[in-house]
């Protein structure tokens, strides 16, 4: 400790006579400071640091004190932020002697040379001198050989950005490639108030299920649907049994509702409405459908649909984003979902009764024949008689 500059902190000139001294609140920590016992000088000022503020000559002092004990220590950096306080302080003395201590402080170290000083080998170690003196000399060998040709210039080494963005590449097309495929739910108008639900997964054959395709296969399953014949590959069909509407529609949302939990998606609730009355020679049918997927986002190379039959294109009043095309066999239409959008679906058909219609056509037949029968009484010619 004798390289750094001690705080000017000797007591000020005594009072005039008459006045008591003033009590030196910091003697005891110069004494420890004078012994050496930095850790006990720092225990015993920090909680002064409190009473006594930097802006003060007793809390300058304070610092000043502190500073000098983190030097002892080792450590500089909370010796610098001591002394910087002290710059708040009204005392010119006290910052002068801040300043002159942060000066030291902020000196760049400099490095002593190696051939001022003697390094003595260490007696204690295991190994002979003699072997030591051995690998010195090997090792002075060693140094005089000429030294070894340079590397051949083949540049710096550099990151393989182009074989990672390659690899990402092939990555990201493998994944879209292997979801690509469509889903197609069928609702089938059976006879009147009753439905049948159906779900047709399509992918590429040469690709094996996703895990969300999978797992939608499972929970379809479990609702009860069943395939309806051999399986094809690439292509998934299940069926459920002919339920009464409302409950074809119920289970209808909950599928839809399914599918996009597994796919991480919070999706509203579908929107299924449904009406029916009925006119003895048929029923008019009144279907009402609206998928929320404002939160899903398009997902190249996938399809989602839904299919009505047996319907015709006439029956479809409302069909947004996306119009209702026709189906191949004829029989039915076609919505596209699309991702990202409100989809609504508004259908409006008859479902005639063939029983109800044989009736009709029975008594219009049996209008007319009285109509007749009276129009020939009206003109003369009496009621039909059989022949004699």
């Amino acid at each position: 400790m004798s390289d750094i500059p001690q705080p000017d902190v000797s007591q000020p000139e005594g009072p005039p006579s008459g006045e008591l001294p003033a009590a030196d609140p910091f003697r005891e920590a110069r004494q420890r400071l004078e012994r050496g016992d930095y850790g006990r000088v720092l225990r015993s000022l920090e909680p002064l640091v409190a009473t006594y503020p930097p802006a003060t000559a007793d809390g300058a002092q304070l610092q000043l004190l502190m500073a000098t004990a983190w030097m002892g220590q080792g450590n500089s950096v909370r010796a610098m932020a001591c002394c910087r306080q002290v710059k708040r302080c009204s005392d010119a003395t006290l910052r002068a002697q801040a300043r002159d201590l942060l000066a030291v402080l902020e000196a760049p170290a400099l490095e002593r040379p190696r051939h001022w000083s003697l390094t003595l080998p260490d007696l204690g170690e295991a190994e002979p001198v003699a072997g030591r003196l051995q690998q010195l000399a090997s090792q002075r060998r060693r140094q005089r050989q000429p030294p070894p040709p340079p590397a051949p210039p083949v540049g710096p080494t550099r990151p393989p950005l182009g074989f990672a963005a390659l690899a990402l590449a092939l990555l990201l097309l493998t994944v879209l490639l292997g979801g690509c495929g469509s889903v197609h739910a069928e609702i089938q108008f059976q006879s009147p108030g009753r439905l049948q639900l159906g779900q047709r997964l399509e992918r590429d054959p040469a690709t094996a299920p996703t895990p969300w395709e999978q797992a939608l296969l499972a929970s379809l399953r479990r609702a009860g649907l069943r395939p309806t014949g051999p399986e094809r590959p690439g292509v998934d069909h299940l069926v459920s049994p002919v339920l009464p509407a409302s409950a074809a529609l119920e289970q209808l949302g909950e599928t839809i509702s399914e599918a996009g939990r597994l796919a991480g998606l919070e999706l509203p609730p579908p929107r299924l409405g449904w009406q029916e009355r009925n006119w003895l020679v048929g029923v008019r049918q009144h279907l009402e459908v609206g998928v929320d997927l404002r939160t899903a986002d398009p997902l190249p190379g996938a399809a989602f649909s839904l299919d009505l039959s047996p319907l015709g294109p006439g029956a479809v009043r409302l069909a947004t984003p996306e119009a209702t095309v026709p189906l191949e066999s004829g029989a039915g239409v076609r919505w596209p979902l699309r991702l990202g959008a409100d989809n609504r679906l508004e259908v409006r058909c008859w479902r005639w009764s063939p029983l109800g219609l044989g009736a009709f056509a029975i008594g219009i037949a049996l209008l007319v024949v009285l109509l007749v029968a009276r129009l020939r009484q009206q003109l003369g010619f009496g009621l039909p008689q059989l022949p004699a």
